[in-house]
């Protein structure tokens, strides 16, 4: 079992019971699932992109990446129909808490100047979408490859009412968040 997963069952479950004042488990906010994705704007004049893109996006979050396409022709944008704009993977489970356990852990700290993340990322549901410039954050990521690439962005998808609820249970799961 990831570790993350067993720190959130076994003491964050109880305190969040305490402080938000529900009396069952079960309406205790948890994290339902965390989205990553690289859009690829670039990637109908540069078609190996996409194949750069899947083994990055694989090494990092540990699961075969799907492409996504265009849903529609934009003209103003060379775009047509069916064509090769990203890759996108979800993370449910075990993988989703070694992820969380990662990017808190390992991949936040090596962002040069950071401050933690703002609470304004939050959008009033109850889930956060975070925005990386690049991928060499994660000790994963191949130089190489993570260089052509451009950054990725995180979702995570929480079973919160609200955002306050949210930001304490993240705050909880080891998230920083700057004081703003």
């Amino acid at each position: 079992m990831a570790r993350l997963k067993e720190l959130y069952k076994k003491e964050i479950v109880p305190q969040l019971m305490k402080e938000l004042g529900f009396d069952n488990p079960m309406r205790v906010p948890r994290v339902e699932k965390v989205c990553v994705n690289v859009g690829l704007g670039r990637a109908k004049t540069e078609p190996k992109l996409i194949e750069v893109a899947k083994k990055s996006l694989a090494l990092i979050t540990g699961q075969q990446p799907i492409v996504t396409k265009a849903k529609r022709s934009i003209a103003g944008f060379n775009l047509r129909k069916g064509m090769a704009i990203g890759c996108k993977v979800t993370l449910r489970g075990d993988r989703m808490y070694e992820f969380l356990d990662r990017l808190f852990n390992l991949a936040m700290p090596r962002i040069r100047d950071f401050h933690g993340i703002s609470p304004r990322f939050f959008d009033g549901q109850g889930n956060i979408t975070i925005g990386f410039r690049d991928q060499l954050i994660f000790p994963e990521a191949e130089y190489e490859d993570a260089s052509r690439l451009p950054g990725l962005s995180v979702t995570i998808v929480t079973t919160a009412r609200s955002d306050e609820e949210a930001m304490e249970l993240l705050r909880k799961l080891g998230m920083p968040f700057s004081s703003q």
